[in-house]
């Protein structure tokens, strides 16, 4: 692993199992990107955040434990990843437990971390009160300085921690002191990238169920082993963001947990009920939701679910089959028919576009982007009140409306009072709700006339208020 290319300003978090990693990369990052629970082996991927203390900008990386005790069936390929991140560290910060005491594992990742040739920084956490401190002596044995104590979880010693790991970086200026969130940590948080861009920032979620290659499509695309790879349901746990340039724009791709039944996930207890929660919160912040399905397998019921969920989040929708390489042989033929099913499974998101792509040989992956592109584009696209207006003025007159009680409605007049996704409001005479087939008949009409490929619309009846009159004067 030695060939990969260190990078300047990036400082690894290191230590075996269950040490506190996480919970340190989410002090210091500001907010709660990795999964933290008692479950040794919990982290599993690796996740970057850039931050800066004093002026300092640094990518700060989480790794899963490298040694030690571990019931994770994937400790071996997730130690493998860990020790991929050592070589591309400029510096190392390795976390022991201090209330544990010093074990061999943690002499293990020392090693490990002396191989590299770059500074550690040693920190002893879990010392919650300052008489505990003196349990820290025993980790001098390891032949680190310095070595500081922490409290990841409260915040304590943060601050000290990130004065010694700046002084080692090569790309380091001064800035001033603040607090935050009421501990001894002074301008950090998360850093946004100052490169200039085309356009905002594209925020791009790949949901599926377990095993349809998610992670595979991540890792194609970066073109880098940034998350774990395997045919165990349930390998991803985190949402890991990953920034991505992508011709001039800026790409945020964020690998998923694979999405189950609810009665499955309650069955296999908290971890992956985090890990799913995480996932539907990414479709929230996310523009575009790529629902990623097996070629092989069709849709499924629970993929159609997914896709709900993307649709009710309001995201731009791409269906992407993914192990195409296996079923192309079929011909052509199999395509439309396949298309077709995918249609009719899913109709309610008939906007979608369909790409058949194959993680594993890089076939037309690209296409995910650049349609993401595309279809935030749409997502984003606001139409003038009068070509509106003039829009549906033509479509109610060849189709009108009806209310429950079977009254003719009239729509009064429209506009589009948001994007992101497209939301439209109708005033009309009388208050009521438009059937299903009226809603689907307008949502074609604006798409047949203003595009909204891949975005889902959303559509608002108002009842027209009436004035009252105002009566004579005396």
């Amino acid at each position: 692993m030695g060939g990969r290319t260190r990078r300047a300003n990036r400082v690894v978090l290191i230590g075996r199992p269950n040490v506190g990693k996480s919970t340190l990369f989410n002090r210091v990052s500001g907010a709660r990107h990795a999964i933290v629970t008692a479950v040794a082996g919990t982290t599993r991927d690796v996740m970057r955040q850039p931050v800066e203390w004093l002026g300092t900008e640094f990518e700060l990386v989480d790794t899963g434990g490298l040694f030690g005790a571990s019931t994770d069936p994937l400790q071996r390929e997730v130690a493998k990843l860990g020790l991929n991140e050592i070589d591309t560290a400029s510096v190392l910060i390795a976390l022991v437990d201090g209330q544990d005491g010093l074990m061999h594992a943690d002499e293990q990742v020392v090693d490990q971390a002396r191989r590299v040739g770059v500074p550690i920084v040693l920190a002893v956490n879990k010392l919650d009160d300052q008489r505990m401190w003196r349990k820290v002596d025993e980790f001098y044995r390891l032949g680190v300085s310095p070595v500081v104590p922490i409290a990841a979880e409260h915040g304590l010693g943060i601050g000290d921690l990130l004065d010694e790991v700046v002084s080692y970086l090569p790309n380091r200026r001064s800035g001033p002191q603040s607090k935050l969130h009421g501990v001894d940590v002074c301008d950090v948080g998360a850093k946004v990238d100052e490169t200039t861009f085309v356009g905002e920032e594209i925020g791009v979620a790949i949901v599926g169920r377990p095993n349809v290659g998610k992670s595979s499509l991540i890792n194609c695309l970066i073109k880098e082993e940034r998350t774990l790879v395997s045919e165990l349901a349930g390998t991803t746990r985190d949402a890991i963001d990953t920034m991505v340039p992508w011709e001039g724009r800026r790409i945020r791709l964020v690998d998923t947990a694979g999405i189950r039944k609810p009665g499955k996930v309650a069955q296999s207890g908290q971890l992956e009920s985090v890990s799913v929660v995480l996932a539907r919160r990414a479709l929230e912040r996310a523009d575009v939701a790529v629902v990623l399905i097996d070629a092989a397998s069709g849709v499924t019921k629970q993929d159609a679910a997914i896709a709900g969920e993307a649709e009710r989040a309001g995201c731009g929708i791409i269906i992407a089959a993914n192990k195409w390489d296996l079923v192309k042989v079929r011909g052509s033929d199999n395509t439309k028919e396949f298309d077709a099913d995918v249609r009719d499974r899913l109709k309610f998101a008939d906007f979608a576009p369909i790409l058949h792509i194959s993680a594993l040989t890089g076939e037309r992956t690209r296409q995910v982007i650049t349609r993401a592109i595309k279809v935030s584009e749409a997502r984003a696209t606001h139409v003038s009140t009068s070509e509106l207006n003039r829009l549906v003025t033509r479509v109610t007159e060849r189709h009108r409306p009806q209310s429950r009680g079977r009254r003719e409605v009239t729509v009064l007049y429209s506009t589009q009072v948001g994007t992101k996704p497209p939301t439209f409001v109708f005033f009309t005479n009388i208050a009521t709700r438009f059937h299903f087939s009226y809603q689907r008949y307008l949502r074609n009409q604006l798409r047949e006339a203003f595009g909204f490929e891949g975005s889902p619309i959303w559509l608002k009846v108002r009842a027209r208020r009436e004035q009252p009159r105002r009566g004579r004067r005396a």
